[in-house]
């Protein structure tokens, strides 16, 4: 196969979907990888690197795409990038179509073989490819949710660690899954005292053993939502439901009770984000305050640390991208259930039932499109 990696053209986006390591994984197994000039610099990765490894650098986005039987990146196609794309394509990626109705008309109108990062889950619904950047977003939670409670920022001027004769911060943490915990554990680390909530009784049991109780575990309920995010100076938002908008647990009502100055990271933003006031930004812009509370929803929170998130990622994702490009589609589908979970569209269709139900549209199984 030809392997196609592009530059990251999304706003601050430095992350690149191989590293040289991966560049020689595909070459060793007798595949073509071109990779865009420049491609790595954000994340450290010189072109000189590349080519040592076997890869092919090429000049334009251009020369990536057309002659790439698989295109490997970090985030979704932008807009200037939908007429490179093509029937017959497979395109691997993280992608969050449930919260992004045109990235998903073009992939339908296009015909792209459109695998997502991000709903590939193992037998025991673990989201293998998933984890790592929200590990990397949990923990960049809360140094970005203590930044948005420095003063300038329009935060209440609140240190988290407090001080001494100084009650520390209140951290509420919205979801114990991979992100949360994450969150969870710098939080406590820092001295803030932390309240953590989830529907699973299991979660919050793994939570309070790991970090020796020195952390309130509440069931997610409505009347323990709502009194846990009314006392907190920061709230981060870290619900998952794989493949599908992320539930609106924080209605505007409520926000709007929230102390004056107080912060809120939404890491569910890429699926559409878990507060009524909560919307996209990016880097350049990444906060807000609406209803006096300092948001921060930036939808590619790990590409601030591209280094670390770069190689976080291809650790997990080169055995994937081996599996299809040695394989092929639907070979590779057909022998890996986890894998074939990761379709989301095929042929002008929707194979997965979230993205499907976000935009009322038909839903295609899997199966119907890798049957032998």
């Amino acid at each position: 196969m030809v392997i196609g990696v592009p530059k990251e053209i999304k706003t601050e986006e430095n992350r690149v979907a191989v590293t040289p390591t991966e560049v020689a994984g595909f070459v060793a197994r007798n595949h073509k990888v071109l990779i865009q000039k420049g491609a790595g610099l954000g994340s450290g990765l010189s072109d000189r690197a590349y080519e040592a490894s076997g890869a092919t650098i090429v000049g334009s986005a251009k020369e990536v795409w057309e002659p790439a039987d698989l295109i490997m990146k970090v985030k979704e196609p932008q807009e200037s990038e939908y007429p490179l794309m093509r029937s017959g394509l497979i395109l691997f990626t993280y992608l969050h179509l449930a919260a992004n109705e045109s990235v998903t008309r073009a992939l339908l109108e296009r015909s792209v073989t459109a695998i997502a990062y991000e709903t590939i889950q193992l037998d025991d619904g673990s989201l293998p490819l998933l984890t790592p950047m929200s590990e990397i977003a949990g923990r960049l939670s809360i140094q970005v949710g203590a930044w948005c409670l420095q003063a300038e920022n329009g935060g209440r001027g609140i240190l988290l660690g407090g001080a001494s004769g100084v009650r520390p911060g209140h951290v509420v943490i919205l979801g114990a899954g991979i992100s949360g915990t994450a969150a969870c554990q710098v939080a406590a680390g820092l001295g803030a005292h932390v309240s953590i909530l989830d529907t699973i009784p299991a979660k919050l049991r793994y939570v309070h053993d790991i970090l020796g109780g020195h952390v309130t575990t509440l069931m997610s309920n409505r009347a323990n939502v709502e009194e846990a995010v009314i006392d907190a100076d920061l709230v981060i938002g870290s619900v998952l439901i794989p493949g599908a908008q992320a539930p609106k647990l924080i209605p505007r009502t409520l926000v709007r009770r929230m102390k004056p100055g107080a912060a809120f990271v939404d890491i569910s933003i890429d699926q559409g984000g878990c507060a009524e006031t909560s919307r996209p930004t990016n880097h350049r812009t990444p906060i807000y305050v609406e209803e006096e509370v300092v948001h921060y929803c930036v939808t590619n929170m790990p590409a601030i640390v591209p280094n670390t998130s770069t190689y976080a990622l291809t650790n997990s994702t080169l055995s994937y991208g081996l599996e299809l490009a040695n394989r092929g589609f639907p070979q590779a589908l057909m022998r890996n259930k986890a894998l074939a979970k990761g379709l989301n569209t095929y042929g002008g269709k929707i194979t997965y039932e979230g993205v499907a139900n976000a935009f009322n549209l038909p839903w295609t199984p899997v199966e119907e499109v890798i049957r032998p």
